[in-house]
């Protein structure tokens, strides 16, 4: 995702106008309107004035792929503590094979995790064809949730090796699995539009040059 865009989401999530961005960095409201437009770039002062007020790093705001908030902070932000334990809840449900609980919906497989403030549920249905969503609460309000639906292409896949990529996520891409994780014949590929705040993504696994498995998913944070 480039600059206008994040520009733009980060802007919104904050509940800002054009105008009122503008006035909290000292510049005019067409200067904004042409960093979102993509007709203009603001300057490194600029930059790390938004870096500041958003809680982003400079790096978020120049590069495509990173989804890590400021690190330069000693505390972590709440951001941070969200994707890390968003981390933490994947090596530990679904991917890890633990911490299945009882049936939510009729034949739906659910996952739960808990930590500290935080609650993870992972429930999906069907098994070569499948829908599912994850979602995250905070002292039991609604942060995060993300859905998906993906489908096996041929008998050949192995759902051990979907397992052990979605164990290689990291804070760059703590949305579903890595970028590409290989083991073996097998590939595990993915794509991400948008960064945690609303995001759309597409994974796929390759056996060879074959492709024997897909899915689509998207999710965000809750307000």
């Amino acid at each position: 995702m480039i600059f206008p865009d994040k520009l733009q989401i980060l802007r919104k999530n904050n509940a800002l106008t054009q105008e009122e961005l503008a006035e909290k960095l000292g510049v005019s409201r067409q200067a904004v309107a042409k960093w979102e437009a993509g007709q203009a770039y603001p300057d490194i002062t600029n930059l790390i004035q938004i870096s500041d007020l958003m809680n982003v790093s400079v790096d978020y705001l120049v590069k495509d792929r990173d989804c890590a908030v400021n690190i330069s902070s000693t505390q972590p932000t709440d951001l941070e503590e969200l994707i890390a334990f968003r981390l933490e809840a994947n090596k530990n449900t679904y991917a890890a094979k633990i911490n299945e609980v009882e049936s939510t919906r009729y034949t739906s497989h659910d996952f739960v995790y808990e930590s500290g403030d935080y609650r993870y549920h992972d429930t999906y249905v069907g098994g070569e064809k499948f829908a599912g969503e994850e979602a995250i609460w905070k002292k039991d309000i609604a942060v995060y949730a993300m859905n998906y639906m993906g489908r096996v292409l041929d008998d050949r896949f192995s759902g051990d090796f979907l397992k052990e990529a979605l164990l290689h996520a990291d804070k760059n891409m703590p949305y579903r699995g890595p970028e590409m994780y290989k083991s073996g014949e097998f590939t595990y590929r993915c794509r991400v539009t948008g960064d945690f705040a609303w995001f759309q993504g597409f994974e796929e696994i390759y056996l060879d040059d074959k492709k024997v498995y897909e899915c689509v998913f998207h999710g965000g944070l809750m307000k």
